[in-house]
């Protein structure tokens, strides 16, 4: 085989390679949530959806590649100085997302780059206008003007910032040591507080029981003297009942024919039963009156 043929065999051989790798090229299957930009002859020509795309060999080119999906972004760990001129580190993480692929492609050159740049700028101007203690009280005010500044700059970059969240705000060891200190008498005195609390609530308890028992006392006291005055003025009460129940029979029986006679009879042995009892110790026994005109005696006494 001559040298000129060799030539033209390998010559031959490797256009033939050199086309059917641009035919492979030319095919090209575009995954879901994702968007192929392709350029022809150096210029933007069309957008590829998900599916089987074929493209014009040597004409079409592929120049960018955008995912659809959700995007994480770490932003590095930066200082920032509050209003009080105290300084803190601060890192966070960017949720964002590719609405536009033209926009993200050839709107600017690196999207996260500028996304974590402008991050930690917005972060910084916030903080600065922030005393220590809020820095910690308005995480979600930071994030939400963080969103507000890119959301506002990415709109020209075909993407969405969906949310930024700081993941650690670390305030210098002095600073640190400080405010821990700061929580725990703060903690200390809570529970000082709420022991006070608790043993003034018993003393208060113990008093308001000693005065319960008091009134209850005084209340049954009470009572008992009322029970007993009611007693007594039912005894009273009864008593003069029957002496005027037996005054009145007694009035009767008197009134009834013999009846003055009986009552004389009964007052005159009452009356010796009596000077029976004078002298019970004695064998002497007192007599009064004139005991052998029995009838006189008895005659004198008034009954009306």
């Amino acid at each position: 085989m001559s040298f000129d043929l060799l030539l033209f065999t390998i010559v031959t051989g490797g256009i033939f390679i050199f086309v059917i790798q641009a035919l492979i090229k030319s095919i090209r299957l575009v995954p879901a949530r994702s968007e192929f930009i392709v350029e022809r002859l150096g210029k933007y020509s069309m957008t590829l959806k998900a599916g089987f795309h074929l493209l014009v060999p040597f004409v079409d080119k592929v120049a960018y590649i955008q995912d659809l999906k959700e995007h994480t972004i770490d932003v590095p760990e930066q200082k920032c100085f509050t209003k009080d001129e105290i300084q803190v580190e601060i890192d966070g993480v960017i949720y964002m997302q590719v609405i536009d692929s033209v926009k993200a492609s050839y709107g600017i050159t690196n999207f996260k780059f500028a996304s974590i740049q402008l991050a930690q700028t917005t972060t910084r101007s916030v903080v600065g206008t922030l005393d220590l203690d809020r820095t910690f009280e308005e995480r979600e005010m930071i994030s939400a003007k963080v969103v507000s500044v890119l959301d506002e700059a990415a709109e020209k970059w075909g993407i969405r910032i969906l949310r930024f969240e700081i993941k650690n705000l670390t305030p210098p060891e002095s600073v640190r040591q400080s405010m821990e200190k700061q929580v725990t008498a703060e903690r200390n005195r809570r529970a000082i507080v709420q022991k006070s609390v608790g043993v003034m609530q018993s003393l208060i308890n113990t008093s308001e029981g000693r005065m319960r028992e008091l009134i209850n006392r005084s209340e049954g006291e009470k009572q008992k003297r009322i029970n007993i005055a009611e007693g007594k003025a039912e005894e009273i009460m009864s008593l003069a009942v029957a002496t005027a129940e037996s005054i009145t029979k007694i009035g009767n029986a008197i009134e009834a024919p013999g009846g003055e006679e009986a009552i004389k009879l009964e007052l005159a042995g009452k009356y010796f039963q009596s000077l029976a009892k004078l002298n019970k110790d004695k064998n002497s026994v007192i007599i009064s009156g004139n005991m052998s005109n029995m009838k006189a005696m008895l005659s004198d006494l008034d009954l009306s």
